[in-house]
């Protein structure tokens, strides 16, 4: 990769807001556009594949959709309020690429673009930093017809898409991440098929993982030409421990899925060696062409790191339930993955000390400067007190993690900020609304909004009342 940077020498200078620098660690809450905006139809708006895939039966747990969601797209000051009343200086939003382009390519929807420079201007006044993630998984249905991440055409139709919205949006945002958990569109995608679109491609489901990779690079070559700074990927990476010594080869080539085939192109610009054991598919010259992977290296100025629980993997025990994600790893072999107590409402493994661990070793790896850009837990929220949720579980789980953030802070990880998953009750996948993530109650009848305990612990953390 060039070491030419093409953005003017006071590009920094002008920007009003850039990574954190490390000195403290900053706060901050985070959504996804398909999760929260609802409006599906309105200016414009072109189909995305959850919009397929949630109008499949079957598919989500409560038969619903996006459709409506928050109704974030029409309530969007409304949310920079409740940011800003958390007192906390980050927000990690999502655009939704068919609102910019209804086709996938070409034709720009300026209304969509339009809606963005709202956000963004509503959160500076504010005083809150945007921080815009560029895909969280709502592919333009028309690509996913003409193959999708499956193709490389995808992958350059992203970098077309984030040089439009970098044009508009990048002499006010400052921090951008191009992709939000590949793994998830790559393998429950494409290979398990519980996301969407559904697919169920076994170890094709690698060619989704190459084309995310470079549209990364992509995509981050347009946004810097656009005079932006600060351009990273978000992961879902996770600690994977054997739950026996005889599960270890399967926790290694667990972890070549989980973690390793997208750390190796960024860091050392190939596939290794215990990648390309489960995913042989990745050694194809057609797939990988001469200088994609040099593209890839060093295409990242920082890493969003998602965590919620670690991945536990075993051998086969008969009668023991599969795994809702064991398919989501082809060319691993048999299988099962084992979640201990104690658990959250989704049924995922709650370890702090897995945040730690991921944020120590994720930094030695890469050296990249580190934001935890997702951290949360689906809690059911059953007990009120003066109609308030009283959602003590969530508050025990962020100050455990939080306190694991500065744990790997002083063990000398260069964490920058650590973002609460999520601002809001929402959309949340195939689960649809049967699990909340939120800081705040949103009544599902008229989308009424109401800050729970753990928006007010937030806040008192970020004012320094509370230290975790």
């Amino acid at each position: 990769m060039s070491t030419v940077d093409p953005r003017p020498a006071d590009t920094a200078a002008r920007l009003p807001h850039r990574l954190p620098d490390g000195s403290v660690l900053e706060l901050g809450t985070a959504t996804a556009a398909y999760q929260i905006e609802g409006a599906v139809d309105v200016d414009g708006r072109g189909p995305s594949v959850w919009d397929t895939f949630t109008a499949r039966p079957g598919t989500i747990k409560d038969a619903s959709s996006g459709a409506t969601a928050c109704d974030s797209y029409h309530r969007h000051l409304e949310d920079a309020d409740l940011v800003a009343g958390l007192g906390v200086r980050w927000y990690r939003f999502s655009i939704a690429w068919p609102r910019i382009q209804p086709e996938g390519r070409g034709r720009v929807e300026t209304r969509g673009l339009d809606h963005y420079d709202r956000v963004v201007d509503a959160l500076l006044e504010r005083g809150i930093v945007p921080t815009a993630t560029l895909y969280h998984w709502d592919l333009p249905q028309a690509l996913e017809d003409e193959g999708g991440w499956l193709v490389r055409s995808t992958a350059e139709a992203f970098a077309d898409y984030a040089e439009v919205v970098a044009d508009r949006l990048a002499d006010r945002v400052g921090v951008w991440a191009t992709h939000n958990e590949p793994w998830c569109t790559a393998y429950l995608g494409h290979a398990a098929g519980v996301f969407a679109p559904g697919r169920r491609e076994g170890g094709g489901a690698h060619r989704a993982v190459h084309h995310l990779n470079l549209s990364h690079a992509l995509a981050a070559e347009r946004i810097r030409a656009a005079h932006a700074v600060d351009v990273g990927t978000v992961l879902n990476l996770a600690p994977v421990w054997p739950e026996r010594p005889e599960a270890e080869p399967l926790a290694e080539r667990i972890d070549a899925l989980r973690n390793r085939v997208w750390l190796d192109p960024l860091v050392d610009g190939e596939y290794g060696e215990s990648v390309l054991a489960v995913a042989p598919e990745l050694a194809d010259p057609e797939l990988v062409r001469p200088g994609d992977l040099e593209l890839v290296q060093g295409s990242a100025d920082w890493l969003g790191v998602n965590y919620y629980t670690p991945t536990r993997p075993d051998l086969v025990v008969p009668g023991r339930p599969p795994h809702p994600e064991g398919a989501a790893y082809p060319g691993v072999g048999d299988f099962d993955l084992v979640v201990r107590e104690p658990r959250t409402d989704i049924g995922w493994e709650v370890v702090a000390d897995g945040l730690e661990e991921l944020l120590v070793e994720t930094h030695r790896r890469t050296g990249l400067p580190i934001l935890v850009t997702e951290n949360g837990a689906a809690c059911a929220d059953a007990e009120r007190v003066d109609g308030v949720v009283q959602d003590d579980d969530r508050i025990d789980y962020l100050r455990g993690h939080l306190a694991a953030t500065h744990r790997a802070r002083a063990a000398g990880a260069d964490v920058r900020a650590y973002v609460v998953w999520t601002l809001l009750d929402n959309f949340e996948w195939a689960e649809g609304y049967t699990k909340t993530f939120g800081l705040v109650h949103i009544d599902p009848a008229d989308q009424t909004r109401t800050p729970k305990a753990s928006y007010q612990w937030l806040a008192q953390v970020a004012r320094g009342e509370v230290t975790p």
